[in-house]
Parts: C-alpha cells; structure tokens; sequence
C-alpha cells in the first residue's frame, strides 16, 4: 500500500511539475516592425512601440517569458497558422473574414479610419470625387477591403508596407492613401514631408470590413491562451499600466474609439 501511495504522489507530482512548465513556456508573439508608432525599430535595431510595449506588459502579467517574432504583415495570418509563433500583437482588427481562419482576444485599442491628400486637391473624398484617382493603401490590411469596396471606380494601389503608401503619396505617384488616423497623423502628417497634406473628409466606419477593434490573434482553438489575454487586457486597463504605454506615445486614450487599424 506505501508502495502505491508513493507511486502515486510520484506520478501525481510529476503531472503537476508538467503543468507548470507548460504554464512557464516562452510565449512567441509575431509582430511587425514598419507600422510606427505602433511598431517600429530604433537605429540600433531595437523594437519599440505601442504594440511592442502592450506586448511585453501582457507577457509581464500572465507571468509568461516572451520572445517578439518578426514578421511582415501580409505573412502573419499563415506564419500563426504554421506555428511561427503563438500570437499576433501587430494592430489586427477583429472582422468577421479573419475569425473564419484564427480567434481573437478582447480588443486592445480603436480608433478611425481616413483618407489623406494634397491640401490643393480639387477633388472629394466620396466614392465620386475619388473615381479614376489612384488611392495606396497597405496590402492585406483592412483598408484593401474598404478601399475596394467603397470606391470601386479608384484605381488601388498595393504595397507591402504603410512607409511605402507614406512615400509614394509624398512623390505624387498616388493622388489619395486611406490607413489608420492616427497612423496618418503621426507618421506622415505630423512630419516634414506632410506639411503640404491633410486629412481628406471624415471618419470612415464599417464593421464588414474594419470589424470590432484590435485584438491579439491566435490559432483556432487556443481557447486557453485567448481567454488569459483577455484577462490580461483587463488587468493592465485596471491597473494603470495600459495608461503609462499609452501616453508614452498618445495624447488621449485610444482603447475607445471607432474600429480602423489595420
């Protein structure tokens, strides 16, 4: 009877030490690195940024090692889906096209989506003033959807990366660009070269396309690892760590909002 008992707090003990080590496995998070100032790299090759940031508090929370995986946008759906890493902290939004292939924590952040042009542009920003114009928009990103659907006599432009639509707008190779806001804002209009730019009409919203937010993607299933980043969402909004990234690179709050990204 000793025996067994002994055996069975063995057996017992060893299926706990499993748990643990499971619980205090590396968690891999993809994220992107040209998406300032959410996602940057210094001149000496550091990552930083808002995403960068909320990734490493929410590691920090869960208690959870964290490695930062590179990845380009266009390949982070099929990068999770391959096992690269385990989750996507790259301003993802929530939509509905998305969740049929991946699952998504609670949103971390929302703001609007709009388009920018030449001060001097004769034209509007309606599916009519933008008919034969070329509008940029980043590949991939929930912007293709929008831009294609809402201003179908546009020519639409695709790049690889928000910098190259910043650029090319810059050089007068597309007449219009649609992104993030707050994007648009701080890493082009705000800046030297968009001194001659501005935001070109008002907010532009749809759920289809834009979704519910930005969330923290992970593989179909990962209820486990869904749920404790939701809670971890939570945890940093509560205890004031969400506040001290985010006014580290904002004037005001952006958790609220309406859904834009990316």
């Amino acid at each position: 009877m000793k025996r067994r008992t002994l055996f069975a707090t063995v057996a017992a003990l060893g299926i706990a030490l499993s748990s643990t080590a499971a619980v205090a496995e590396t968690l891999r998070i993809g994220v992107e690195a040209a998406y300032p100032p959410f996602s940057f790299k210094d001149s000496d090759g550091t990552l930083g940024g808002f995403d960068i940031d909320i990734a490493k508090a929410l590691c920090a929370q869960m208690q959870r090692e964290c490695e930062l995986v590179e990845q380009e946008w266009d390949g982070m759906i099929p990068a999770l889906k391959a096992k690269k890493f385990d989750a996507i902290v790259a301003s993802m939004s929530i939509t509905e096209e998305r969740k049929h292939q991946i699952d998504f924590s609670d949103k971390y952040y929302q703001t609007p989506a709009r388009l920018v042009a030449r001060k001097d542009v004769t034209f509007e920003g309606t599916p009519e003033g933008l008919t034969g114009k070329r509008i940029g928009v980043q590949r991939g990103a929930t912007h293709q959807c929008y831009a294609e659907k809402m201003f179908p006599g546009a020519e639409i432009v695709l790049y690889g990366t928000q910098e190259e639509v910043f650029r090319d707008l810059a050089l007068g190779r597309i007449d219009a660009q649609l992104s993030d806001s707050l994007i648009a804002y701080e890493s082009f209009l705000s800046k030297e070269e968009g001194a001659d730019y501005a935001f070109l009409g008002g907010d532009h919203l749809d759920v289809e396309c834009y979704g519910e937010g930005v969330g923290i993607a992970v593989r179909k299933g990962d209820a486990e690892l869904r749920d404790a980043l939701s809670a971890a969402i939570t945890a940093i909004r509560e205890n004031g760590t969400y506040a001290k990234i985010n006014d580290t690179y904002f004037a005001f709050d952006i958790y609220g909002g309406s859904p834009a990204a990316k």
